[in-house]
C-alpha cells in the first residue's frame, strides 16, 4: 500500500542560479525502509524538508506530494509524519528528558494519561528509564540522537523521516541507532525514509535505495543492485567510494558473481575466491621530527566539584603528522582539542606549542600563522551574509598583500570544490557545504597547526577523499594536524597516527595499520572482512591489492 508519492516535484531557493531539485519522482510504500544518500549538496536534506510542511523550506516549488492519496496540503496532524534531524542539539527544546518525552504529545493536546502511558512506553522502549529524569544538556551525543527519536516516535507517527541522524556518533552509538531504526521497521512496521552519508551499516537492512545527484534520482532499486548500477553509468563515478566497503572491494577485483553487501558476505566472498596464501603488507617507515604539540600530565575538570575529562593527558604530535583522535562520545576528545587550543586551561601538566608553553604566548600571537582551530559546529566560524565575504575578511585579518587576495580566495575555493557556493549565505547550505567553506577560512590563516573537530562530519565520501589529500598536502609543506573524529575509515586512510580517547587519557596510539588491527568495533569493515586472511590490511584498497597480489580468484 503506498503512503507517501512525490510526483515531478522541483524547488529553488531564492536567488538560487539554479534549482535545489528538478524533477524528483518516486513512491514510497508502507512498511518500507528507504536509504536516501548522495553527494553532499545534492538536494537530500532539502527534499526531505519538503515531505514535513511544517520544516519545509522557503523558495519556489513545483509539483506535488501526496500522503496516503491526500495532497500534503491538507494534512492536519504534525504527528502522522515524525522528522529527526542532524544535529541531536537543534531539536530539544526542554530542560529534562521526561518533559522532552511529553513535549510533543502536550502540544497536541492529548490527555494527560495517555500522555503518561505513552512516554512510559516509550522510555521502556529505547532504554532510557536510568537517565528519564535528567537534564537534557548533561546527556551525550547518542543518548541526544537517541531522545529526540524517542520524542518523535511518542507521537506515532505513519512516516518517519531521518537526516543523517548519526553524523556526530561514534561508531559504537551510530551501530545502535541504527539497529534501533531496524527494530522500528521490523517490529513495528514503521515506514522510514533516512538520508545517510554511512552506508556500510544502512545498506544491508534497507529494502530501496535512492541515489540523488545534482537535485535529481540517480538510481533507485534494491541494495544489491546498486553497485553494478552505479559500474554501468560509469565505472569511476565519484559515489562508488560511498558504497559499503564489501561492493567496493568487489568492484575493485572485477571478477563478476553476485555483489556482497554485508562484511559476513564480504568475507566468506574473499575466503572463497583469495584463501590460502598469507600476504603481509610493509609497514610504512615512520621518522620522529620534533614535536610541534605536546602535553605533559594534563589534567583538566570544568568545575572544582565535578569529575577529571584529562587524568595526566601525556602526548607527543611531530611536526608533519596527522594525528586522528577516536573514542566514544562524551569521552573528552574535544576537550583535550580545546585545552591544545587555549580555549580551555589546564589546572595542572604543561601544553607546549612549538617548545612553548601556550600560557605564554601574548595576544593572539598563537592565532596568527601558528594554530587554527575548526569547531565542531561550523556555523560558528561564519559571521557575515556570504561565504565570499567571510573569507574575504579572514584575507584582510592575515594582512595578505591586496593584490593576492582573491587569487588565494580563488585557490582554495578551487581546492575544497566551493567556487559555486561564494555568493551564497552559510547558513543556506547543507552540511557538509558548511564544513567545506568553514575549512577554507580556517587554512586561509596559514596555520603551522591544524586542529580539525569531526571535520567529515556532513561530508559525502567524495569531499571526504578531497579532504584527505588537502591534509596530505598540507602535511607535506609541514603542517601538523590534530584531528578528533568518529570516522574510522577517514582516520584509517589519512592519519599517521592514531589513538583511542579512554577514561581521561590517550591510550594504544599507533599506526593504523597496528591501531585498527587489533580493535573490533573501532576499526574499519574491510579489515573485519579480510583480518583471517590478511590481519593488517584495513582499507577497501590494501584488502584489493591483497587479493591480487595471491594470484587472481580461484
Amino acid at each position: 500500500m503506498e503512503i507517501l508519492r512525490v510526483e515531478d516535484l522541483s524547488f529553488r531557493y531564492p536567488k538560487a542560479e539554479k534549482p535545489a531539485l528538478s524533477h524528483i519522482d518516486f513512491t514510497v510504500e508502507s512498511g518500507e525502509f528507504i536509504v536516501l544518500c548522495g553527494p553532499s549538496g545534492c538536494g537530500k536534506t532539502t527534499l526531505l524538508r519538503l515531505l514535513k510542511k511544517e520544516v519545509a523550506p522557503f523558495g519556489e516549488k513545483t509539483g506535488s506530494i501526496f500522503f496516503e492519496g491526500a495532497p500534503q496540503e491538507s494534512l492536519t496532524c504534525a504527528g502522522e509524519m515524525g522528522f529527526v534531524q542532524q544535529n541531536p542539539e537543534s531539536q530539544i527544546v526542554t530542560d529534562k528528558v521526561w518533559h522532552e518525552l511529553a513535549f510533543g504529545l502536550e502540544n497536541l493536546g492529548v490527555p494527560t494519561d495517555v500522555i503518561r502511558r505513552r512516554v512510559g512506553e516509550m522510555a521502556s522502549f529505547f532504554g532510557i528509564e536510568n537517565w528519564f529524569r535528567q537534564k537534557t544538556d548533561e546527556l551525550s551525543g547518542g543518548q541526544k540522537q537517541l531522545l529526540n527519536l524517542a520524542s518523535v516516535m511518542v507521537m506515532q507517527p505513519k512516516l518517519l523521516i531521518l537526516d543523517e541522524p548519526t553524523g556526530q556518533l561514534d561508531p559504537i552509538a551510530a551501530s545502535d541507532f541504527i539497529a534501533t531504526l531496524q527494530k522500528l521497521n521490523r517490529e513495528l512496521g514503521l515506514t522510514i525514509l533516512l538520508a545517510e552519508h554511512r552506508l556500510e551499516e544502512v545498506f544491508p537492512i534497507a529494502d530501496r535505495i535512492i541515489m540523488m545527484e545534482d537535485g535529481g534520482i540517480l538510481l533507485n532499486g534494491e541494495p544489491r543492485s546498486i553497485g553494478p548500477g552505479l559500474s554501468k553509468l560509469d565505472a569511476a563515478h565519484h559515489m562508488s567510494c560511498a558504497l559499503p566497503s564489501a561492493v567496493r572491494i568487489w568492484q575493485g577485483l572485477d571478477i563478476g558473481g553476485t555483489c556482497p553487501l554485508t562484511v559476513k558476505e564480504g568475507r566468506e566472498f574473499l575466503k572463497r575466491n583469495y584463501s590460502g596464501q598469507t600476504v603481509t603488507l610493509p609497514e610504512p617507515e615512520y621518522l620522529h621530527e620534533e614535536a610541534t604539540v605536546e602535553m605533559k600530565n594534563v589534567w583538566f575538570r570544568y568545575e572544582r566539584d565535578l569529575p577529571d575529562i584529562m587524568r595526566g593527558v601525556s602526548v607527543k604530535v611531530y611536526r608533519g603528522e596527522i594525528f586522528s583522535i577516536l573514542g566514544g562520545n562524551g569521552a573528552g576528545k574535544t576537550t583535550a582539542l580545546c585545552v591544545v587550543a587555549g580555549l580551555l586551561k589546564a589546572y595542572r601538566g604543561k601544553i607546549l606549542i612549538n617548545g612553548k608553553q601556550v600560557k605564554d604566548y601574548k595576544g593572539n600571537t598563537l592565532y596568527r600563522r601558528c594554530l587554527a582551530f575548526l569547531p565542531q559546529d561550523p556555523q560558528t566560524v561564519f559571521a557575515l551574509d556570504t561565504v565570499r565575504a567571510d573569507l574575504s575578511e579572514m584575507t584582510e585579518m592575515m594582512e595578505i598583500d591586496k593584490s593576492e587576495r582573491e587569487k588565494r580566495l580563488d585557490e582554495i575555493s578551487a581546492r575544497l570544490g566551493i567556487s559555486h557556493l561564494l555568493d551564497r549565505h552559510p547558513y543556506d547550505l547543507s552540511g557538509g557545504e558548511q564544513q567545506k567553506c568553514a575549512l577554507a577560512k580556517v587554512l586561509l590563516s596559514e596555520p603551522e597547526i591544524l586542529l580539525l573537530d569531526e571535520p567529515t562530519k556532513g561530508l559525502d565520501a567524495y569531499a571526504k577523499q578531497n579532504l584527505r589529500d588537502t591534509l596530505r598536502e598540507l602535511k607535506a609543506t609541514g603542517v601538523t594536524v590534530l584531528t578528533v573524529t568518529h570516522d574510522v575509515e577517514f582516520a584509517a586512510e589519512t592519519a599517521d597516527r592514531c589513538a583511542l580517547f579512554f577514561d581521561g587519557e590517550f591510550i594504544s596510539a599507533d599506526t593504523p595499520r597496528k591501531f585498527f588491527a587489533e580493535n573490533n568495533f573501532y576499526t574499519t569493515a574491510a579489515n573485519r572482512m579480510a583480518r583471517e586472511l590478511w590481519k593488517n590490511a584495513v582499507t577497501c584498497e590494501q584488502v584489493v591489492e591483497c587479493c591480487k597480489s595471491v594470484g587472481g580468484a580461484k
